[in-house]
């Protein structure tokens, strides 16, 4: 039921007063959420219509307060009511967004896995696309060395036994032959 009365007592540190109704009765217990958000501090004094209501304690208290000279239907109380509607919608938006996101890229992780291998042919340099040096018909060249006296002397810093081969037979001071028959790197490269 709707009421009116008189803002008697107020506490501005801690937030809550007192209303005297005017009809007779016990002072009315107020808190400054019943006035809705961005509202101006009360004054003592004001009149107020308000409703009430049991609180925690079992002992009325005013809510829905309207203050003197507001239109009914047009105060904080009629937006305060659909604020929360708005404040869940906004945040299931986001965790909306939040799973649309997580899906792709689970999406996209998943697409690349199951397509890595063409993916790793795609990246992968070919050999055939290398041009293949011009030769002059009229004197054949011998074999390309597979490389040359570049200070490699270990079995360690070989690639392949043909390269051991080569080396061991062009360069100095190598130590690739430990038994000293002529075949390099026998443990890692030449079998």
């Amino acid at each position: 039921m709707r009421t009116h009365g008189t803002l008697t007592r107020w506490n501005s540190d801690r937030g809550f007063g007192f209303i005297t109704p005017a009809r007779p009765g016990d002072d009315v217990f107020v808190h400054i959420s019943a006035f809705g958000s961005g509202a101006q501090a009360p004054r003592i004094g004001e009149l107020i219509a308000f409703e009430t209501e049991a609180g925690p304690d079992m002992r009325p208290r005013a809510v829905r307060i309207t203050r003197a000279g507001a239109q009914a239907g047009k105060g904080e109380p009629s937006r305060r009511r659909h604020a929360p509607r708005a404040a869940n919608s906004g945040s299931f938006q986001l965790g909306l967004g939040k799973v649309v996101l997580m899906l792709l890229l689970t999406g996209g992780a998943a697409f690349a896995y199951l397509q890595r291998d063409a993916l790793s042919e795609a990246i992968a340099p070919t050999a055939v696309a290398e041009p293949a040096p011009a030769r002059s018909p009229a004197t054949p060249a011998p074999a390309p060395a597979p490389a040359g006296c570049d200070g490699r002397t270990q079995c360690s810093q070989m690639r392949s036994c043909d390269e051991a081969t080569y080396v061991l037979q062009h360069c100095p001071n190598t130590r690739m032959d430990g038994d000293g028959d002529g075949v390099p790197c026998e443990q890692q490269w030449c079998h």
